[in-house]
């Protein structure tokens, strides 16, 4: 589990990007979703309906990884209806999986062709030019996101902004995104991290020590963590702190590197 600024850990159903609800919107972050128009299944027309549940099939595959027979499942979804706003939006994520960035970039647009208001499909489009540097465009995408009314997932999108931004240098920005994206879901070990990582960095230390404490004291700490609550509560003078995390970490992780630094008083590295 890993948390720094390039995206890094994600649970499994969030891995594709990003990052709500792995079954009718597939995905930093995973991917995001966002039903903008709800159909009844009564009402659904049995072409789209065929074509859902070749999705499903296909989601299943994905969040498996198996991502050519995801793939194949995919193509047949659009061959029975291909208007499926939806399809394009997995079959962009499979192909961020593959590392095929035209091919992921085309479902993206495709997505977003036939489904303009779909923020989910934004934000996953957004992560996907963020990681190949294009930070203005990606930034853009997230905010068109952010700014639907009905989406739910504008925390995660906060979030991936936020990982955007650092990466982009905009520290002052990503603190602002991180900071919002904590007001709207504070048990993010994700957001906990790079915001207090953020704090460390500029000295505002009480502040990142409220934020790595709370990480800390949950299930979600790891070696990462509790080296950032080290390097904190030592810059805080704060020796027992220091001492209790130091026996956390060599006790739970004693093969890490942040273990081996620990050891060696390396706290500056």
């Amino acid at each position: 589990m890993r948390f720094l600024a390039n995206m890094i850990w994600m649970p499994a159903c969030l891995l594709a990007v990003l990052l709500t609800g792995c079954a009718n919107h597939t995905g930093a972050s995973g991917a995001a979703g966002n039903r903008n128009d709800i159909v009844t299944e009564s009402d659904e027309p049995d072409q789209r309906r065929r074509a859902r549940l070749r999705l499903e099939l296909a989601t299943g595959y994905f969040e498996q990884g198996q991502i050519n027979v995801a793939l194949d499942e995919i193509k047949q979804a659009l061959v029975i209806d291909p208007t499926f706003a939806d399809a394009y939006n997995l079959r962009g994520l499979a192909y961020m999986r593959l590392n095929d960035i035209p091919l992921a970039e085309d479902s993206f647009r495709r997505a977003l062709a036939l489904n303009p208001r779909d923020a989910g499909v934004a934000h996953n489009y957004g992560w996907l030019l963020c990681q190949q540097a294009k930070y203005t465009d990606s930034l853009r995408w997230f905010a068109q996101a952010i700014a639907n009314p009905t989406y739910a997932g504008r925390a995660k999108t906060l979030m991936t902004q936020g990982i955007c931004q650092l990466r982009a240098g905009q520290r002052a920005e990503a603190e602002q995104s991180l900071t919002q994206a904590y007001e709207l879901d504070a048990g993010n070990p994700i957001i906990g991290y790079n915001l207090a990582s953020i704090l460390y960095e500029r000295g505002d230390l009480t502040r990142a020590q409220f934020y790595i404490r709370r990480l800390n004291n949950s299930d979600l700490a790891n070696a990462e963590t509790l080296w950032l609550g080290i390097k904190i509560e030592r810059k805080l003078n704060n020796r027992d702190s220091v001492r209790q995390l130091g026996d956390q970490l060599k006790k739970r992780f004693a093969q890490s590197k942040e273990a081996a630094a620990y050891d060696k008083g390396a706290f500056n590295e």
